[in-house]
């Protein structure tokens, strides 16, 4: 499908639009059911990156973080995510196997498991109404399709333009956020900010864990669809299409 927006972004990764569907994808990437191996991020990485579709549902989405990030409810359950974020505990990690692991020290992304469990709570937890979340390379995507939300992976020279897109219709200052969380639960992010009149993009993929998936330089831009089409509805006319842009766009 032909898109000015992206087009004028000349991106070195191909957005990814996420999908809301019952119906399982006849081919894909997908984990193994009942297990929790394999990783949300890395596969949204490697949809950009190959052209190939890939699809989850709730008996395979990998760990509680991706699974929470797909909008599958809740799953950390009784996982200790906020001793995995903060400071860990050994004897937790020594019971579950995983003595050698970042569980032990813990990742020590907040300064305590107080705030670490703060975090959490904060987070929009969302219950999709489908069987499968498919996330489908821009390059797949047809007329027929219906996404929830569209995924860029954007350098800081294309983050910044898709940052004065998101506010070029509205002169609100306020069309963007940068939550942290995982790697993949900007996704969450976008489905709380799908349901509002006046949606937000989602600047994300800070987890430092999870960063080595992604070139240095880049990081998300995550827009529900609807947003999507307002960018791409303004693109005629804006600094896109002017010298200082493209000027912009020969350095390397």
């Amino acid at each position: 499908m032909n898109s000015k927006l992206i087009k004028a972004l000349k991106l070195k990764m191909q957005p990814v639009a996420v999908i809301l569907t019952n119906d399982k994808p006849a081919e894909g990437l997908h984990l193994k059911e009942g297990t929790m191996g394999g990783c949300v991020a890395a596969m949204l990485v490697g949809a950009s990156k190959t052209n190939r579709i890939a699809y989850f549902n709730r008996k395979a989405f990998g760990c509680p973080g991706g699974g929470t990030g797909l909008g599958f409810g809740d799953r950390y359950g009784r996982f200790p995510i906020d001793c995995l974020l903060s400071t860990g505990n050994k004897e937790m990690a020594a019971q579950m196997g995983r003595a050698g692991s970042e569980m032990a020290e813990g990742e020590r992304f907040y300064k305590n498991p107080e705030l670490a469990r703060k975090w959490v709570n904060s987070l929009p937890f969302t219950d999709v109404p489908t069987e499968y979340v498919v996330f489908k390379p821009w390059g797949q995507v047809t007329e027929q399709d219906e996404p929830k939300l569209i995924i860029f992976f954007a350098n800081a020279d294309q983050l910044s333009a898709l940052v004065v897109m998101a506010d070029y219709n509205r002169g609100t200052n306020q069309s963007v956020t940068a939550p942290f969380g995982a790697a993949c639960q900007s996704i969450i992010f976008g489905y709380a900010e799908a349901e509002k009149d006046n949606p937000r993009g989602v600047i994300g993929f800070f987890d430092i864990s999870q960063r080595k998936a992604v070139d240095r330089e880049t990081l998300t831009f995550t827009v529900p669809y609807k947003m999507f089409q307002e960018m791409e509805g303004n693109v005629e006319g804006s600094f896109l299409e002017m010298h200082v842009w493209h000027k912009l766009q020969e350095r390397q």
